[in-house]
């Protein structure tokens, strides 16, 4: 059996060379020379230790990246929206496994020939730089958050969502409560809960399980810090 980095080289080197696109693909260092492929949900795109050949792009849907803990809990470590590019490793390997949250495409590129493109092109190589501190200042925050208590926690992560998706009255989650949970270290009770809570003090309204309206934006800040 193929391992998942041998099975999506497969794939990319039998791609036809113009393969159909679902819609204009973001702006980033990979978007011109990169093979859309499609995942459907809760498909592995790479798994933890595997040769971190290539770098990816979300074009449509969500990805998440996790690690599973010693007491087999999953800890999600990053979850990746349409423009963001995820892959990124100082070493050779993967230090985490990643995922599709829901149906996806995603843009797949050889690491190798970003790299040397990169040493030729100074705007690439800037690029490339600021990807990788973002990713630094994405774990730092992150680690900042698990300190936290669970409405901070919960109130923070609707507000990142908010302003990653550029929305200040509502947002349409694509992840699950347990994938929330599993994000900020959190039981599923305990954030359905929160929930419930921010709910009944008028802070947020539920449209539907995943769509969430800011009734009160300013007290979400307040509990965020």
């Amino acid at each position: 059996m193929m391992t998942n980095a041998a099975a999506l080289k497969s794939s990319i080197n039998t791609r036809p060379s113009a393969p159909v696109r679902t819609g204009p693909l973001p702006e980033s260092p990979l978007g011109l020379m990169g093979a859309p492929m499609r995942f459907a949900r809760n498909i592995e795109i790479y798994g933890e230790g595997e040769p971190a050949e290539y770098l990816y792009q979300v074009v449509c849907g969500a990805v998440r990246t996790y690690r599973m803990l010693d007491n087999g809990r999953r800890q999600i470590g990053a979850f990746y929206l349409p423009g963001d590019v995820f892959g990124v490793e100082a070493g050779d390997v993967h230090l985490s496994s990643a995922e599709a949250v829901c149906d996806a495409q995603v843009l797949v590129v050889k690491r190798r020939a970003v790299m040397a493109r990169a040493e030729h092109e100074r705007d690439l190589a800037k690029q490339l730089w600021t990807l990788t501190v973002r990713e630094l200042q994405r774990v730092q925050e992150h680690s900042l958050v698990l300190i936290k208590s669970a409405e901070e926690r919960v109130a923070g992560f609707l507000l990142e969502m908010a302003d990653r998706n550029s929305s200040a009255g509502a947002i349409e989650l694509r992840m699950s409560r347990q994938d929330i949970a599993d994000y900020l270290g959190l039981t599923i009770e305990t954030v359905s809960r929160t929930f419930t809570q921010l709910v009944q003090s008028g802070t947020i309204a539920l449209e539907s399980s995943r769509r969430i309206v800011f009734r009160n934006r300013a007290a979400l800040n307040r509990l965020n810090g």
